[in-house]
């Protein structure tokens, strides 16, 4: 295994950071070690407005929590409120452009009265804390005004991303048995309506539960709407008023529930409560992010997913931070739409997936090299192991050799990051997520629980509990406690495999069941990726193990190449030769497989089930609704059958 370069961050960047230099990462991360209670007590107390004090830190009762027991607090207020007595109240909240080109700049105190009128709103429908809400909208702002008047009033939300559809929707409805439904009669991608509302109404036919279908009027098509049950918003904002004060919640009080992708039979709820999600995701916005008041951050997901709800929503605006959101697609109207926005909005924070970013390596460099990308002063990566290639191309092309790299590795079930550099303080090494957030106490171990040793591949486990840690599956706590508890008592099993290098600094190599054994070899899909998008020739790559008798599982590889004229057989000898060279013989990959895009979920995860079930049965049978593009699944398991 070759000695990875080492990134330290400059001397200037250091100079000006929240948490400089190692020792300073490192006292942060004792203080937490030796005395997490106090330590997050103290976080909570200076980052967060409480309207009444904690009784206890936490009350551990595996794998149940409970932080700030007995505190109350409102997310809303945290948000909004408490911004608008500091100069903080004039700074824009919310920069958002439209694909189409429209732009609204929010202040805080716009936001504030917007929210606050939709409260009103709901509040005047007799909606009330408790009650249960989904938002099923496109990147408009209204989305984060309709999470922060629920949480306003202690309405549980759970966001259902625009592009699910009307099957997916109707069980997520269902499972959190939800009375209110937010929605839009669309929005736009790649110069196209993408109509919601009527996936709402097929969802609805199944859903007797819901009393109000609230429809937000963003492209103003036609749109059918049912007398009784569906309301217009701006007709419902005439009668609104501006008085509707957060009420306040116990800091255990459900905030949201997020139904994770990819998921087949009976959705999985996973369930964010209130104090200590609050403090994580705004500790971790400063240590990650290293957030300055003057900058413009903009995180490129989707609300729909979990870091929307942590680092678009929740984290930069209880931090104050001004959070950019972009409605429409990253290669619309061409291949330089994310630097114009970066250029126009002087942008200093990006952070972004490695699937987008290898996605833009594909386009070419000319693209980002035709615009200003200087006011970047820090770039982000998150959803997936990011491949030492694009990291290396991102540094490069995006940063310009000056920006510091956060690779951060989280779930949606953990609430925030848990390991990823500071970037003043600890140096990067390509394709790691380098060493773990204060409080937070990471584990290697083998099926057995024991750690093992250094450079050796594991599952990666949490030993403590955090403030920002999943509560519960919704309605299922048995299914909870299996899930991530039993793997190894007392521990928080992740599902990740992972190894620690000699200097602690940790490598994510995706899902366990992403790890095949060729000939009593476990190898990761993810190492064999890297290898394979290091060659000048591909853009991306996804592996997976294939039955073979012999070896028990041959590695089959999914391969884009960058645009150029190549032959595929003669291709596929180098690459097979090349992996071989990169990380042995016994990598060498059976097949090599080349295909124009891979499938992939609309977060833009790689569904490597999917190609596993292709590889294995001819055909896909899983569920695919959180796919983006279903033709290519089809095209793929064509040529399986033309072979």
């Amino acid at each position: 295994m070759s000695t990875p370069s080492v990134y330290p961050p400059s001397e200037d960047f250091v100079r000006k950071a929240h948490v400089q230099g190692m020792k300073g990462y490192l006292d942060l991360y004792r203080r937490a070690e030796q005395d997490p209670e106090t330590f997050w007590g103290e976080i909570a107390e200076r980052e967060i407005h409480w309207f009444e004090k904690w009784s206890k830190v936490l009350e551990w009762n595996p794998p149940f929590a409970r932080w700030f027991a007995g505190a109350k607090l409102n997310v809303s207020y945290n948000c909004l409120d408490r911004h608008l007595t500091t100069p903080r109240k004039n700074k824009v909240a919310i920069l958002w452009e439209g694909e189409p080109g429209e732009q609204r700049a929010l202040t805080y105190q716009e936001l504030h009265r917007l929210v606050v009128r939709f409260a009103s709103v709901l509040q005047s429908r007799g909606y009330k804390a408790g009650d249960r809400a989904i938002i099923y909208m496109p990147m408009i702002p209204e989305l984060p005004i309709a999470m922060l008047a629920c949480t306003r009033l202690g309405i549980i939300h759970s966001v259902v991303f625009g592009g699910f559809s009307a099957e997916a929707l109707k069980a997520r409805i269902q499972d959190l048995g939800a009375t209110l439904v937010i929605t839009a009669d669309g929005g736009f991608r790649r110069g196209k309506e993408i109509k919601l509302k009527p996936a709402v109404d097929a969802a609805l036919e199944e859903c007797p539960g819901v009393r109000d279908a609230i429809v937000y009027r963003r492209t103003g098509s036609d749109t059918p709407m049912k007398q009784g049950r569906d309301l217009w918003w701006h007709e419902l904002d005439e009668h609104a008023t501006e008085d509707c004060p957060a009420v306040p919640l116990d800091s255990e009080h459900p905030l949201f529930v997020l139904y994770t992708s990819g998921t087949t039979g009976k959705p999985k709820g996973i369930l964010h409560t209130t104090g200590g999600y609050l403090t994580h995701v705004t500790a971790t916005m400063q240590w990650v992010f290293d957030l300055k008041e003057e900058d413009t951050y903009w995180c490129s997901a989707d609300i729909g997913w979990v870091t929307g709800h942590s680092y678009i929503v929740y984290g930069p605006l209880a931090g104050g931070a001004t959070s950019v959101m972009y409605e429409g697609a990253p290669d619309y109207p061409q291949f330089d739409r994310w630097w114009r926005i970066i250029e126009k909005y002087r942008i200093s924070i990006l952070y972004t997936s490695p699937t987008a970013i290898r996605a833009l390596i594909r386009q070419g460099d000319q693209w980002p090299n035709a615009h200003d990308l200087s006011s970047l002063r820090l770039l982000g990566s998150v959803g997936e192991p990011i491949n030492p290639a694009a990291w290396e191309w991102y540094n490069r092309v995006i940063g310009k050799g000056r920006c510091p790299i956060v690779d951060t590795w989280w779930q949606t079930e953990t609430g925030g990051i848990l390991i990823a550099p500071m970037p003043g303080a600890v140096p990067a090494k390509p394709g790691s997520g380098t060493l773990p957030m204060p409080g937070i106490i990471p584990d290697i171990v083998d099926l057995k629980g024991f750690e093992v040793g250094t450079d050796q591949e594991g599952f990666l486990i949490l030993r403590r509990p955090w403030p920002g840690m999943i509560r519960g599956i919704w309605g299922d706590p048995e299914r909870f406690r299996e899930q991530y508890w039993t793997r190894v008592p007392g521990s928080y099993f992740t599902g990740d495999a992972a190894r620690r290098d000699a200097d602690g600094y940790f490598w994510v190599l995706g899902r366990v069941d992403d790890v095949m054994n060729v000939s009593g070899h476990r190898l990761s899909t993810m190492e064999v990726e890297s290898a394979l998008v290091r060659h000048p020739a591909v853009a991306e790559a996804a592996v997976v193990g294939k039955p073979h008798e012999i070896t028990g599982q041959a590695v089959c590889c999914f391969v884009t190449l960058k645009k150029g004229d190549y032959s595929h057989e003669q291709l596929g000898k180098e690459l097979r030769q090349w992996v071989a060279h990169e990380i042995g013989a016994f990598a060498r990959p059976e097949e090599i497989r080349f295909t124009d895009a891979l499938p992939k979920t609309r977060s833009g995860k790689i569904m490597r089930r999917l190609l596993r079930e292709i590889v294995t049965n001819n055909s896909v049978t899983g569920d695919v609704t959180t796919l983006e593009d279903l033709s290519v699944v089809t095209k793929l398991a064509a040529q399986q059958d033309e072979e």
